[in-house]
């Protein structure tokens, strides 16, 4: 039997599926660490099943810093327009352009495998997998710029 005040918690934590959530509470007896652990195996599996899907929708997300002297643009794409005006998806867009303002990368790739800002135990890339995961489509950064005054 599922502990439903955990399913809340874990469906809360990870923003996974109820129904996968469901799941790996029953596979690991109610377990919240385990589950979770199971959720990111899971997860590492679909991913690789989604990489070669097309990514023909999506949104260009912008942010200047405060001080208005640094500047970015992200392309995030992902495969359907359902998606692309997901609220969590706008949210990840804005993160991912915030990023790129406050730590230059020399291109996309790079950008992936910084520290994340808000959580440095977390890599870009690692957004990216939670997000494919959480939506079940492929997602990925296409294009990336940034602009600092006088450079």
């Amino acid at each position: 039997m599922v502990d439903y005040k955990k399913l809340k918690q874990i469906r809360e934590e990870t923003g996974v599926s109820f129904s996968l959530c469901k799941k790996a509470l029953e596979e690991t007896k109610n377990n919240i660490e385990a589950s979770k652990k199971k959720l990111s195996e899971w997860g590492a599996e679909k991913i690789v099943e989604k990489a070669a899907r097309s990514t023909s929708q999506g949104a260009i997300f912008c942010y200047v810093h405060h001080n208005k002297k640094i500047a970015s643009l992200i392309e995030l794409q992902c495969e359907t327009d359902f998606v692309a005006r997901n609220n969590d998806f706008l949210k990840l867009g804005q993160e991912l352009a915030m990023q790129a303002s406050c730590m230059p990368a020399t291109g996309v790739e790079s950008f992936l495998l910084q520290e994340y800002i808000r959580d440095p135990g977390k890599k870009v890339c690692d957004l990216l997998k939670e997000a494919i995961f959480k939506f079940g489509e492929n997602i990925k950064i296409a294009r990336l710029a940034r602009w600092e005054l006088g450079r």
